[in-house]
Protein backbone atom coordinates (compact mmCIF):
# COMPACT_ATOMS: atom_id res chain seq x y z
CA UNK A 1 0.00 0.00 0.00
CA UNK A 2 2.45 2.28 1.15
CA UNK A 3 4.24 1.48 -2.54
CA UNK A 4 1.22 2.08 -4.56
CA UNK A 5 0.78 5.35 -2.53
CA UNK A 6 4.10 6.48 -3.18
CA UNK A 7 3.49 5.76 -6.53
CA UNK A 8 0.51 7.37 -7.36
CA UNK A 9 1.59 10.77 -5.74
CA UNK A 10 4.77 10.93 -8.01
CA UNK A 11 5.54 13.72 -10.33
CA UNK A 12 5.43 11.91 -14.48
CA UNK A 13 9.00 11.84 -15.50
CA UNK A 14 10.27 13.72 -18.22
CA UNK A 15 10.33 11.41 -21.21
CA UNK A 16 11.10 13.89 -23.79
CA UNK A 17 15.03 13.06 -23.62
CA UNK A 18 14.28 9.51 -22.96
CA UNK A 19 12.01 9.33 -26.65
CA UNK A 20 14.80 11.15 -28.60
CA UNK A 21 12.37 14.37 -28.71
CA UNK A 22 13.25 17.66 -28.49
CA UNK A 23 12.61 20.54 -26.54
CA UNK A 24 10.74 22.97 -28.38
CA UNK A 25 11.07 27.14 -28.07
CA UNK A 26 14.16 29.83 -28.60
CA UNK A 27 17.30 28.80 -26.80
CA UNK A 28 17.77 31.08 -23.72
CA UNK A 29 20.52 33.88 -25.23
CA UNK A 30 23.28 34.52 -22.76
CA UNK A 31 23.29 37.86 -20.91
CA UNK A 32 27.09 38.86 -22.37
CA UNK A 33 27.04 39.11 -25.80
CA UNK A 34 28.77 40.99 -28.14
CA UNK A 35 26.18 43.88 -29.61
CA UNK A 36 24.96 44.45 -25.82
CA UNK A 37 28.83 44.95 -24.75
CA UNK A 38 28.97 47.15 -27.78
CA UNK A 39 26.07 49.17 -27.07
CA UNK A 40 26.31 49.12 -22.93
CA UNK A 41 30.24 50.41 -23.70
CA UNK A 42 29.34 53.10 -25.66
CA UNK A 43 27.06 54.68 -23.11
CA UNK A 44 29.02 54.15 -20.05
CA UNK A 45 31.40 56.49 -22.15
CA UNK A 46 29.24 58.57 -23.06
CA UNK A 47 27.77 59.17 -19.53
CA UNK A 48 31.78 59.52 -18.47
CA UNK A 49 31.95 62.41 -21.20
CA UNK A 50 29.25 64.29 -20.40
CA UNK A 51 29.11 64.22 -16.41
CA UNK A 52 32.98 64.23 -15.97
CA UNK A 53 33.57 68.05 -16.28
CA UNK A 54 30.42 68.17 -14.22
CA UNK A 55 32.13 66.43 -11.77
CA UNK A 56 35.09 68.80 -11.70
CA UNK A 57 32.85 71.47 -11.82
CA UNK A 58 31.24 70.10 -8.27
CA UNK A 59 34.07 69.25 -6.85
CA UNK A 60 36.10 72.46 -7.77
CA UNK A 61 33.14 74.38 -5.85
CA UNK A 62 33.44 73.07 -2.76
CA UNK A 63 37.40 73.37 -2.59
CA UNK A 64 39.35 76.54 -1.07
CA UNK A 65 41.69 78.37 -2.91
CA UNK A 66 44.88 77.03 -1.37
CA UNK A 67 43.66 73.43 -2.20
CA UNK A 68 43.08 74.56 -5.74
CA UNK A 69 46.43 75.89 -6.40
CA UNK A 70 48.46 73.30 -4.90
CA UNK A 71 46.30 70.08 -4.84
CA UNK A 72 44.81 67.96 -8.03
CA UNK A 73 42.06 68.82 -10.27
CA UNK A 74 40.57 65.71 -10.21
CA UNK A 75 40.64 64.60 -6.91
CA UNK A 76 38.01 65.03 -4.37
CA UNK A 77 37.97 68.16 -1.84
CA UNK A 78 40.02 67.23 1.32
CA UNK A 79 37.78 70.09 3.36
CA UNK A 80 34.19 70.49 2.31
CA UNK A 81 33.40 74.07 2.06
CA UNK A 82 30.57 75.97 0.93
CA UNK A 83 31.81 79.55 1.20
CA UNK A 84 32.57 79.83 -2.79
CA UNK A 85 28.81 79.13 -3.25
CA UNK A 86 27.61 81.73 -0.88
CA UNK A 87 29.73 84.27 -2.47
CA UNK A 88 28.61 83.04 -5.67
CA UNK A 89 25.01 84.01 -4.53
CA UNK A 90 25.90 87.25 -2.29
CA UNK A 91 28.95 88.94 -3.15
CA UNK A 92 30.67 88.02 -5.96
CA UNK A 93 31.19 90.84 -8.23
CA UNK A 94 29.09 91.22 -11.42
CA UNK A 95 30.70 94.83 -12.78
CA UNK A 96 30.36 97.95 -10.88
CA UNK A 97 28.27 95.74 -7.89
CA UNK A 98 28.93 93.11 -5.83
CA UNK A 99 25.76 91.74 -4.83
CA UNK A 100 26.24 87.68 -6.42
CA UNK A 101 24.06 86.36 -8.77
CA UNK A 102 20.84 87.18 -6.47
CA UNK A 103 19.54 90.48 -8.51
CA UNK A 104 20.41 88.45 -12.16
CA UNK A 105 18.31 85.04 -10.58
CA UNK A 106 15.31 87.76 -10.35
CA UNK A 107 16.10 89.03 -13.47
CA UNK A 108 16.01 85.67 -15.48
CA UNK A 109 12.57 84.86 -13.54
CA UNK A 110 11.09 88.00 -14.43
CA UNK A 111 12.13 87.42 -18.32
CA UNK A 112 11.94 83.94 -18.26
CA UNK A 113 7.67 83.47 -17.02
CA UNK A 114 6.07 86.14 -19.07
CA UNK A 115 8.36 85.27 -22.12
CA UNK A 116 7.65 81.47 -21.50
CA UNK A 117 3.39 81.90 -20.98
CA UNK A 118 2.92 84.85 -23.81
CA UNK A 119 4.74 82.96 -26.70
CA UNK A 120 3.08 79.45 -25.64
CA UNK A 121 -0.08 81.01 -25.76
CA UNK A 122 0.17 82.75 -28.88
CA UNK A 123 1.51 79.80 -30.75
CA UNK A 124 -0.50 77.30 -29.56
CA UNK A 125 -3.64 79.52 -30.63
CA UNK A 126 -1.75 79.97 -34.04
CA UNK A 127 -1.05 76.23 -34.47
CA UNK A 128 -4.49 75.42 -33.79
CA UNK A 129 -6.22 78.03 -35.94
CA UNK A 130 -4.13 76.63 -39.05
CA UNK A 131 -4.74 73.07 -38.16
CA UNK A 132 -8.87 73.97 -37.26
CA UNK A 133 -9.77 77.61 -38.94
CA UNK A 134 -7.70 77.85 -41.85
CA UNK A 135 -8.45 80.68 -43.78
CA UNK A 136 -7.51 82.44 -47.38
CA UNK A 137 -3.94 82.62 -47.33
CA UNK A 138 -2.69 80.59 -44.52
CA UNK A 139 -0.70 78.38 -45.74
CA UNK A 140 1.68 81.16 -46.90
CA UNK A 141 1.13 82.89 -43.13
CA UNK A 142 2.94 79.98 -42.23
CA UNK A 143 5.36 79.21 -44.79
CA UNK A 144 6.63 83.09 -43.56
CA UNK A 145 6.19 82.69 -39.91
CA UNK A 146 8.10 79.57 -40.36
CA UNK A 147 10.89 81.43 -42.45
CA UNK A 148 11.46 83.53 -39.87
CA UNK A 149 12.57 81.16 -37.61
CA UNK A 150 15.92 80.20 -39.80
CA UNK A 151 16.76 83.81 -40.01
CA UNK A 152 19.83 84.47 -37.72
CA UNK A 153 19.24 86.57 -34.13
CA UNK A 154 22.09 88.82 -35.14
CA UNK A 155 20.67 90.20 -38.40
CA UNK A 156 17.65 91.48 -36.71
CA UNK A 157 19.35 92.53 -33.65
CA UNK A 158 20.00 96.29 -35.06
CA UNK A 159 15.82 96.48 -35.92
CA UNK A 160 14.56 95.65 -32.82
CA UNK A 161 17.06 97.83 -31.32
CA UNK A 162 15.27 100.37 -33.15
CA UNK A 163 11.63 98.83 -32.36
CA UNK A 164 12.30 98.35 -28.89
CA UNK A 165 13.76 102.35 -28.12
CA UNK A 166 10.73 103.83 -30.36
CA UNK A 167 8.84 102.01 -28.14
CA UNK A 168 10.17 103.22 -25.18
CA UNK A 169 10.88 99.79 -23.55
CA UNK A 170 14.79 99.64 -24.61
CA UNK A 171 17.04 98.88 -21.28
CA UNK A 172 14.22 97.16 -19.59
CA UNK A 173 13.40 93.85 -19.04
CA UNK A 174 9.58 94.19 -20.71
CA UNK A 175 12.11 94.74 -23.95
CA UNK A 176 13.65 91.50 -23.52
CA UNK A 177 10.33 89.84 -22.47
CA UNK A 178 9.17 90.91 -26.33
CA UNK A 179 12.43 89.64 -28.21
CA UNK A 180 12.18 86.14 -26.72
CA UNK A 181 8.33 86.28 -27.45
CA UNK A 182 8.73 86.86 -31.17
CA UNK A 183 11.20 84.58 -31.52
CA UNK A 184 9.96 81.75 -29.66
CA UNK A 185 6.36 81.78 -31.54
CA UNK A 186 7.64 80.31 -35.07
CA UNK A 187 9.24 77.38 -33.95
CA UNK A 188 6.16 76.33 -31.00
CA UNK A 189 3.22 77.27 -34.00
CA UNK A 190 5.19 74.47 -36.22
CA UNK A 191 5.13 72.16 -32.97
CA UNK A 192 1.57 73.25 -32.06
CA UNK A 193 0.63 72.71 -35.62
CA UNK A 194 1.84 68.94 -36.27
CA UNK A 195 0.66 67.95 -32.56
CA UNK A 196 -2.76 69.19 -33.20
CA UNK A 197 -3.06 68.20 -36.87
CA UNK A 198 -2.26 64.67 -35.27
CA UNK A 199 -5.02 64.79 -33.03
CA UNK A 200 -8.38 62.93 -34.57
CA UNK A 201 -10.35 65.30 -36.41
CA UNK A 202 -13.07 63.40 -35.51
CA UNK A 203 -13.40 65.20 -32.29
CA UNK A 204 -13.10 68.50 -33.60
CA UNK A 205 -16.35 68.23 -36.06
CA UNK A 206 -18.58 66.72 -33.42
CA UNK A 207 -17.84 69.93 -31.29
CA UNK A 208 -19.03 72.07 -34.61
CA UNK A 209 -21.80 69.92 -35.05
CA UNK A 210 -22.90 70.52 -31.28
CA UNK A 211 -22.70 74.48 -31.94
CA UNK A 212 -19.49 74.81 -30.26
CA UNK A 213 -17.46 77.58 -31.38
CA UNK A 214 -13.56 78.84 -32.01
CA UNK A 215 -12.94 79.15 -28.13
CA UNK A 216 -15.03 76.83 -26.73
CA UNK A 217 -13.22 73.96 -28.70
CA UNK A 218 -9.71 75.41 -27.92
CA UNK A 219 -10.45 75.29 -24.12
CA UNK A 220 -12.58 72.48 -23.66
CA UNK A 221 -11.20 70.18 -26.26
CA UNK A 222 -7.95 71.15 -27.47
CA UNK A 223 -6.18 72.11 -24.38
CA UNK A 224 -7.04 69.16 -22.07
CA UNK A 225 -5.42 66.90 -24.87
CA UNK A 226 -2.24 69.21 -25.47
CA UNK A 227 -0.29 68.89 -21.91
CA UNK A 228 2.21 66.90 -23.45
CA UNK A 229 3.00 68.93 -26.56
CA UNK A 230 2.69 72.02 -23.66
CA UNK A 231 5.49 70.83 -21.60
CA UNK A 232 7.67 70.43 -24.73
CA UNK A 233 7.20 73.68 -25.19
CA UNK A 234 7.85 75.01 -21.72
CA UNK A 235 10.81 72.95 -21.53
CA UNK A 236 12.33 74.30 -25.01
CA UNK A 237 11.78 77.90 -23.91
CA UNK A 238 12.58 78.26 -20.15
CA UNK A 239 16.30 76.53 -21.59
CA UNK A 240 16.43 78.65 -24.13
CA UNK A 241 15.41 81.54 -22.36
CA UNK A 242 17.23 81.26 -19.30
CA UNK A 243 20.58 80.30 -21.28
CA UNK A 244 20.00 83.30 -23.29
CA UNK A 245 22.89 85.70 -23.29
CA UNK A 246 22.64 88.01 -26.72
CA UNK A 247 19.65 89.46 -25.76
CA UNK A 248 20.37 90.02 -22.31
CA UNK A 249 23.33 92.18 -22.60
CA UNK A 250 21.71 94.32 -25.93
CA UNK A 251 18.32 94.46 -24.44
CA UNK A 252 18.09 94.45 -20.84
CA UNK A 253 20.30 97.54 -19.96
CA UNK A 254 22.99 97.72 -17.07
CA UNK A 255 20.79 97.69 -14.04
CA UNK A 256 18.72 94.94 -15.54
CA UNK A 257 21.68 91.92 -16.31
CA UNK A 258 20.02 88.92 -16.20
CA UNK A 259 22.23 85.74 -14.65
CA UNK A 260 24.08 84.77 -17.68
CA UNK A 261 25.48 87.97 -18.22
CA UNK A 262 26.18 88.64 -14.52
CA UNK A 263 28.39 85.08 -14.81
CA UNK A 264 30.13 86.37 -17.81
CA UNK A 265 30.98 89.64 -15.54
CA UNK A 266 32.05 87.09 -12.93
CA UNK A 267 34.23 84.76 -14.61
CA UNK A 268 36.24 87.18 -16.71
CA UNK A 269 36.58 90.05 -13.65
CA UNK A 270 40.00 91.21 -14.04
CA UNK A 271 40.05 92.92 -10.63
CA UNK A 272 42.21 89.97 -8.47
CA UNK A 273 42.94 86.52 -8.82
CA UNK A 274 40.44 84.09 -10.76
CA UNK A 275 38.39 82.10 -8.00
CA UNK A 276 38.25 79.24 -9.43
CA UNK A 277 35.81 77.86 -6.80
CA UNK A 278 33.24 80.58 -6.70
CA UNK A 279 33.17 80.41 -10.95
CA UNK A 280 32.22 77.05 -11.04
CA UNK A 281 29.37 77.66 -8.23
CA UNK A 282 28.42 80.32 -10.38
CA UNK A 283 28.13 78.12 -13.47
CA UNK A 284 26.25 75.47 -11.58
CA UNK A 285 23.99 77.60 -9.94
CA UNK A 286 23.12 79.57 -13.53
CA UNK A 287 21.90 76.26 -15.07
CA UNK A 288 20.62 74.98 -11.94
CA UNK A 289 17.16 76.16 -12.74
CA UNK A 290 16.87 74.23 -16.85
CA UNK A 291 18.25 71.26 -15.43
CA UNK A 292 15.53 70.93 -12.42
CA UNK A 293 12.54 71.65 -15.37
CA UNK A 294 14.11 69.11 -17.73
CA UNK A 295 14.75 66.59 -15.04
CA UNK A 296 10.91 67.20 -13.57
CA UNK A 297 9.39 66.66 -16.54
CA UNK A 298 11.41 64.57 -18.77
CA UNK A 299 9.27 61.68 -19.13
CA UNK A 300 6.32 64.39 -20.54
CA UNK A 301 8.98 65.93 -22.92
CA UNK A 302 9.70 62.37 -24.72
CA UNK A 303 5.55 61.91 -24.66
CA UNK A 304 4.93 64.94 -26.65
CA UNK A 305 7.87 64.35 -28.87
CA UNK A 306 6.51 60.83 -29.78
CA UNK A 307 2.85 62.02 -29.97
CA UNK A 308 3.53 64.03 -33.20
CA UNK A 309 5.62 67.17 -31.78
CA UNK A 310 7.51 66.58 -34.81
CA UNK A 311 4.89 65.42 -37.58
CA UNK A 312 4.91 66.75 -40.75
Amino acid sequence: MTDMAHSGTSRPRDTSARDGVEPRGRKPKPFFTLPKVLIYSVLILSCLFFLFPLYVMITTSLKTMPEIRFGNIFAPPVEFTGEAWVKAWTAACTGLTCEGLAPGFWNSVKITVPSTIISILIAAINGYALVNWRFRGSEIFFVILIFGSFIPYQVMLYPLVIITRELGIFGSLWAVVLVHTIFGMPILTLLFRNYFAALPQELFKAARIDGAGFWRIFISIMLPMSLPIFVVAIILQITGIWNDFLFGVVFAGTQNYPMTVQLNNIVNSAQGSPEFNVNMAATILTGLVPLIVYFVSGRWFVRGIAAGAVKG
